[in-house]
């Protein structure tokens, strides 16, 4: 895609209808455009469903909800930074409460921004079948965050009347995989051009294989068949391949990645919001990136994922790690005076400046391409939310559940070749070597919490796959808990077990 193709994408889809995504959508939510016949080009069609995808590009923030509580990476402490009332702590530690503000944030992400959103657009369009079909699988990604997150939670459609209940996650599921079945066919063939940043048919497949994938947590009955068939509509398509190179899916100009299946559209000045190198940065890196403001100093990797990479590993780089320099090759130094070092070795999660690992502890997340000599801190890498690469760690996941480990094999050592590790042997291909790959292939993500569940290793205090700051292992942790500021506003919402 080109980038005339992608600034259409990412106007069509947050501000060709500024009205729409920035008023009250109980009002007229097309005031300038009547909905009556409106909707049968693509421009057209683009601009009915902006306000359901601009809202989605929240996510890159909420990501940390599914990285921060795992072993891939923490927010620290440092000093007065990043505390904000315990919350990053409590994210790695497992000590997150009901009143965790960033969890409710992330469930208003769904239900207000998401939800809610979409179930008005769809009234809204009633007559328009591809439009109401494209609303409705993209509701049903949101759902499927939802349970993935919350386990039961309110089933709100644009149907619904008066306050709602928890729904038990088992139905949620059969809801989702239902919208997305009865919406396929309605769904565009298209990829890319301009339907670029949009769900077509093959990635509603791609959601329907997570939900496949995750179906024993879900509804505690797997269906590994059911994934593998998903994914191979996706791969026998042939319309998406495996870059060679692993890190030009998330370059500066990725939007002409072959292998992003679904990905959501961002430009550092009319669709903001792709920040992760702020997030990450220590605020001395502003001079190495000739950045126009100091990143933050946040979210890191340690050591103990950060070592699972082998040196010929070609994924290894989307890490910055060792001594730090500005553009003129200086060295750069802390606020301690000290040579600055991003180094992966870190003992303690909560710093002061007494600390010698004060503010360079933790290598940092160079896997989006940083953007040089901008005048804005946000970026033009778009978000990869579904990847080819995935598609094949899941089929290759399933097949190995089914007794089919040749077939496993064949999909997992595709994407080993890319990386540049030698191919495993059927004896190499077991439970704990898949998880390992799934994390070095899809660190940040947003993926990594969901594996971590479905393998069984989510909640291990001290295990392989856990970091180790977590201090909490109990099974209520296997889900988040019903924000308590939710259910004070509907009593009718149930907390997940273990929760006051």
């Amino acid at each position: 895609m080109n980038k005339m193709k992608k600034t259409f994408a990412y106007l069509a889809l947050s501000g060709v209808l500024a009205l729409a995504s920035c008023t009250n959508l109980d009002e007229q939510a097309f005031g300038v455009v009547p909905t009556e016949g409106f909707g049968n080009t693509p421009g057209q069609l683009a601009a009915l469903l902006g306000p359901a995808y601009s809202r989605m590009r929240d996510y890159t923030w909420h990501m940390h909800n599914a990285e921060v509580v795992t072993d891939v990476g923490l927010v620290p402490t440092r000093g007065k930074d990043w505390y904000d009332g315990g919350n990053w702590l409590n994210y790695n530690r497992h000590a997150w409460t009901t009143t965790h503000g960033p969890i409710n944030d992330m469930w208003g992400f769904i239900y207000e921004g998401g939800v809610g959103t979409i179930n008005k657009l769809i009234t809204q369009v009633a007559g328009n079948t591809n439009a109401v079909a494209e609303l409705r699988a993209v509701r049903a990604f949101y759902y499927f965050l939802a349970i993935d997150y919350f386990g039961n939670v309110p089933l709100i459609t644009e149907k619904s009347t008066g306050s709602a209940t928890t729904t038990p996650r088992a139905q949620v599921y059969a809801f989702i995989e239902k919208e997305l079945m009865e919406a396929m066919p309605n769904l565009s063939d298209v990829v890319g051009g301009a339907n670029y940043g949009r769900i077509n048919k093959l990635t509603a497949q791609t959601i329907l294989a997570k939900l496949y994938l995750n179906a024993g947590v879900y509804k505690g009955a797997p269906e590994w068949q059911k994934c593998i068939d998903a994914c191979n509509v996706v791969i026998n398509s042939g319309k998406y391949k495996l870059e060679p190179a692993y890190l030009s899916n998330f370059a500066v100009r990725n939007e002409v990645s072959g292998e992003n299946i679904w990905a959501l559209p961002f430009d550092r000045v009319q669709a903001g919001g792709m920040n992760i190198h702020m997030r990450t940065l220590h605020y001395q890196s502003q001079s190495t990136y000739n950045l126009p403001g100091q990143p933050w100093n946040g979210f890191c990797t340690i050591a103990d994922f950060y070592n699972s990479f082998s040196s010929t590993d070609v994924r290894r780089n989307m890490f910055i790690a060792g001594p730090q320099f500005g553009a003129d090759g200086k060295p750069l130094k802390d606020d301690n005076g000290k040579d600055l070092d991003f180094n992966p070795n870190m003992t303690k999660d909560e710093m002061t400046s007494a600390d010698p690992e004060f503010q360079g502890a933790g290598v940092r997340l160079g896997k989006y391409e940083i953007q040089r000599g901008t005048t804005v801190n946000d970026q033009d890498n778009d978000w990869a939310m579904f990847r080819l690469a995935d598609v094949h760690l899941m089929r290759g996941e399933s097949l190995f559940r089914l007794g089919n480990v040749a077939g496993g094999l064949v999909d997992f050592n595709a994407i080993r070749a890319r990386a540049g590790v030698p191919a495993w042997t059927a004896a190499q291909m077991t439970p704990d070597n898949m998880l390992a790959e799934r994390g070095r292939e899809l660190a940040w993500e947003a993926w990594r919490r969901n594996d971590l569940v479905r393998f069984g290793e989510f909640n291990k205090v001290g295990g392989k796959f856990t970091s180790r700051f977590m201090k909490e292992g109990s099974a209520k942790t296997l889900l988040f808990p019903i924000p308590q500021q939710r259910r004070d506003t509907n009593p009718g919402l149930t907390q997940n077990p273990g929760y006051n």
